[in-house]
Formats: C-alpha cells, structure tokens, sequence
C-alpha cells in the first residue's frame, strides 16, 4: 500500500433545511489541526450558500438520495482520505483528524474509521450508532460490520476500488453495503471508540412510511446484491421475522415495510460481484455472520 499523507477530502452533505447545525459542522471541521483538508458542501436539492471562504459547494437541482450526494463530492475535493460529514454531526475535538489519520497510519489494512457518536446533552446513545451487535461498551474500539454513516473516513483508493457508496439505495444501508465491499476487498473496517463525535440522538422525523419503506427495500437490496444466495436467503428470513415483529403493534408500518420488501425483491441488480465465503467465514470468525 502507498503511504498516506495527511489530507483529507471532506465531502458534507445537507438538503439546506439545517443551517444553523451546518454552520456548526463546518466551523468543527475548518478548526481541525495537525492535518490538510480541502472542504466542499453538496446541497441535495439545495442551492448551498453563506459558506466559509475556502469551501466548495455542489449544487444537485433535486433530492438524489443521501449515497449520490455523497459521491457527487468526491471527485471536488482532495486528499488520499475522504471524510464524509452529516451537516448535524460536530467534531468536539481539534485533533479529531489527526488522530484518524494515526490509526490509518498504525494499521495499514484498515480502509474505513468510523468513530463513537454521543449526543451533545448527554442522553442516551442509540444502539444502532455503535456498529455491532455488543454495544454496552461504546468506548471500546472493535471491527465492524455495519456503519453509522454521519462521520466516514475512508481511504480514497479503496474508496475507488470498491465502487462508492450504492446510490440506488437513496437512504438507508448503504454503509452496510459499503463495510460489506471493503471487507470483500481485502480490508478491514474499524470502529474507533476513543474518538468521539457528536449527534443530536433525536428519531428522525422521516420514521414513517418512507423510512420503514427504504429500509426493507434496502435490506433486500444488500443481500441480493452482496451475499451467497444460500447465506442470503437466511439472512432476508431472518430480518424479515425480526422485523415483522418489532412492528407487530404498528400496522401502517408493517403495510410499509411489507411494500418495501417487495419492491427490493423486483429491483433489477446489475452485475453486482457476490461476497466470497472467505469474507462469510472472517465474519463468523469476528461474531457477525452476514444471517442477521
């Protein structure tokens, strides 16, 4: 592997409709020491404006989805690390950077950092912030196989190797997605506990039809696309009943999700490299075989 040098590429995503908190994200990263950065902000539907000097904006006329915003930026800005920011996300520390780039340096086989998400007034974190299935402990540093998407660094080359973030998946699994094509590759994804960022532990308020819509197409998506179809096959039974019964007292979800799931089922998948069951024995090996 190259030897990285300290520069990053940072790439924040917004629709415009948080401008306060995107002021804060960039103030965050414009502060960074120790490292190089070369900013730009995708306005997803949204004309960005009022930026820092320095920053660069892309302007997409409509809404593509949170992965095609995220890949409209890379090929703006420079540096052999790309660093992708939430527009509600804030990097508490100075040295946040440059200590992600430490570790990419200790461990040359890891390709993608991400780091412990807290809540800035101290409530509860979700469990679905900390990539794996233990999450007592989020300030111990594991490997993982899922993705907490709002502050992703990852390496460039493999970043291109891999093929980006899936943008047909418009909102939802696509770090799976992409932490499932690293490991494939060759590399290891890492959760760095120790370096914290901050995110308003709020549900979303697009947890309704569209969310529970996305989610079950998208699960289906990523395992026609990434897995054996016999290993697929028990992970879609298994979430599918997982599912079912955490929505068991909301029908309307349940309406949704089921609509979802078929659509990922009638999806056309495009010559999409299956996962090799070496990838499925590190993942059984690490306690996170691809069946749930």
């Amino acid at each position: 592997m190259n030897q990285l040098s300290p520069t990053f590429g940072c790439v924040v995503l917004t629709q415009g409709n948080r401008k306060k908190q995107l002021q804060a994200a960039l103030s965050s990263l414009l502060g960074q020491e120790g490292v190089e950065i070369d900013v730009v902000v995708v306005g997803n539907g949204w004309q960005p404006t009022a930026l820092p000097e320095g920053v660069k904006s892309v302007h997409i006329k409509e809404n593509l989805g949170i992965p095609a915003g995220r890949n409209s930026g890379v090929n703006v800005v420079n540096g052999d690390l790309l660093f992708f920011l939430d527009d509600d996300v804030v990097l508490e520390d100075v040295d946040t950077l440059a200590r992600i780039y430490k570790k990419f340096v200790a461990k040359p086989t890891v390709a993608l950092i991400q780091p412990q998400p807290k809540d800035p007034n101290g409530l509860e974190t979700p469990r679905r912030w900390i990539p794996r299935i233990n999450t007592k402990n989020p300030d111990r540093s594991s490997h993982m196989f899922s993705l907490w998407e709002g502050a992703t660094t990852v390496r460039r080359d493999v970043f291109q190797k891999v093929g980006s973030w899936p943008y047909e998946f418009f909102y939802g699994h696509e770090g799976v997605d992409l932490v499932w094509r690293i490991w494939d590759a060759g590399y290891i994804c890492w959760y760095a506990g120790d370096v914290v960022v901050t995110h308003p532990a709020v549900e979303p308020e697009t947890r309704h039809k569209i969310y529970y819509q996305y989610q079950a197409r998208n699960r289906v998506l990523l395992a026609r696309r990434n897995l054996p179809r016999f290993i697929s096959t028990l992970y879609l039974l298994n979430w599918k009943l997982i599912s079912l019964y955490r929505l068991r007292k909301n029908k309307e979800a349940r309406v949704e999700f089921l609509t979802g799931w078929n659509e990922g089922k009638l999806t056309e998948i495009f010559n999409h490299k299956k996962m090799s069951w070496l990838t499925v024995l590190k993942m059984t090996i690490y306690l996170r075989p691809p069946i749930i």
